[in-house]
């Protein structure tokens, strides 16, 4: 197949590369040796976070560097329990994330935030009881 669906690297625009870089060690992403001083990338479970200049990610990919604001994409990170929701949304506040929408009980029937990380990236800290979530900590969709 040419195109096997995955994600490798979700690679975020930032203001500035060691500041972001700073945000997300504390929230206890671990930084790769293959880190420069313009670009820093995380090894994650199955794929890679990698932070980079908005102006030279937006040159990169030639387009307009706009101004920051909804681009209508969120990160999330799916938890085994409302618990570990509320506790990873504690913690990435006490790491400088700005509260979006606090956990709380949703629509479909789980149990859900949002945070900001210093550029404004959302992310999504979620429990899905329709879904557990495997030994690894991965999501369990079903075929």
């Amino acid at each position: 197949m040419l195109f096997d669906p995955r994600i490798s690297m979700v690679t975020l625009g930032v203001a500035d590369v060691a500041a972001s870089t700073a945000f997300y060690e504390k929230l206890g992403f671990r930084k790769s040796s293959a880190s420069q001083e313009a670009v820093t990338f995380f090894k994650m479970k199955g794929t890679m976070l990698g932070l980079f200049g908005r102006a030279a990610l937006a040159a990169d990919a030639g387009v307009e560097n706009s101004e920051p604001g909804f681009s209508a994409v969120t990160l999330a990170h799916n938890l085994s329990s409302e618990a570990e929701v509320d506790e990873a949304f504690a913690h990435a506040l006490s790491c400088g994330a700005t509260a979006v929408k606090p956990p709380e009980k949703v629509f479909w029937g789980g149990y859900s935030g949002y945070f900001a990380d210093p550029d404004g990236h959302l992310w999504e800290l979620a429990y899905n009881p329709f879904m557990e979530n495997d030994a690894d900590g991965f999501m369990q969709l079903p075929d």
